[in-house]
Parts: C-alpha cells; structure tokens; sequence
C-alpha cells in the first residue's frame, strides 16, 4: 500500500542511490534506509519471530551495505528484492547460531479454552498433532513452510512448483480444519 502522491522506486532512482553512496553520499543511505528498512524489518522478523533480533539484522544490512556499496550490482535486479533475500538468510543464519530457547512442544496456544493447566495444554498439542498428521502432505508441508519457516505465499509457490493459487488454498483450508479441531 502507497501513500497517495509518492510513487514506487524505480530501478533508475535505486541505481542513482547506490552510485551515491558508493561516492560516500550520507543522505542516499539515509534514502535507501528510509525505502527499504521497512521491507528487511519485516522479513527479519517473519523469520526471528522476535524485534530485538530483527533490528540487529536490520542494522546489520544497512551496515553491509554502507561498508560494501559495491555488493549490490544495479544491472542484475532490483535492490527490494536483493535485500529481503540477503535478509532471509542472515536471518536464518542467525537461527542457526541461536536457536530459540523454546522447544515448539512448550510453546503456549492460543485458544478459548483455559491452558493454564498442563494437562489441557499437553491435549491442545497433541489435537494439532494429530490433526495435522491427518492432512495431505501437500497441505500439511504448505503449512509447515509458512509457518514454522516463515516462508510467503509466494516463496512456498517457488520452492514447491505449485500454483501460488493453490498454495494459498491449502494453506487456509488448513487453517480452517485447525480451527474446527479447536470448536
């Protein structure tokens, strides 16, 4: 979503950004920070699933790209998608460094029903378990990959082959019977 009278960057503006900074130009960082650090936040955090991390990452890209100006090459493609790329996988290497402390089975659920009881909460894991051992592998691993990978729409439709369409129906017929197993 755009706010009315600006206008996408271009590849032309992005190109004359870069050749900017690579000349040590403060406000073309300053530019490229204010356009895109809205894009690698988001992607750091839907993989981190945790703020603090993500703005070390957000720092850490910025801060790449300051020192290394010449890393992104303007004629191979756009500097969005380069960045939510670089982003992803510092991200994920972060991971990999730090795995988070939780263990997906200790993870608190959300539901109408009260989990303060470890009984309950041990049933509600057991109930996704099992509910989603019973959906098609398809289904089940377009969940898996959106969900605990922090995969898009998208980049699950580009890693399986499959239609983005048919990407997006599994993913929310799953969530459907999800939430049906809960009522």
């Amino acid at each position: 979503m755009r706010v009315s009278g600006t206008q996408a960057p271009n590849n032309e503006d992005d190109a004359a950004l870069i050749a900017r900074m690579q000349a040590g130009d403060e406000s073309a960082m300053a530019a490229l920070y204010d356009r895109y650090s809205g894009i690698v936040y988001g992607v750091a955090l839907r993989v981190l699933g945790n703020t603090t991390s993500a703005e070390d990452v957000l720092q850490e890209i910025f801060l790449q790209l300051w020192r290394n100006p010449y890393v992104f090459d303007t004629t191979r493609g756009k500097l969005a998608a380069w960045l939510a790329v670089v982003t992803r996988n510092r991200a994920i290497d972060q991971l990999r460094r730090h795995p988070p402390e939780d263990d997906i089975e200790d993870l608190p659920i959300a539901l109408t029903a009260n989990l303060e009881n470890e009984a309950v909460q041990r049933q509600a894991v057991e109930k996704i378990r099992t509910a989603l051992s019973q959906f098609p592998q398809e289904q089940r691993r377009a969940l898996e990959m959106a969900f605990f990978e922090g995969l898009t729409h998208s980049e699950i439709a580009a890693k399986t082959g499959e239609p983005l369409g048919t990407i997006k129906t599994r993913i929310r017929t799953g969530l459907l019977a999800l939430r049906k197993a809960f009522v």
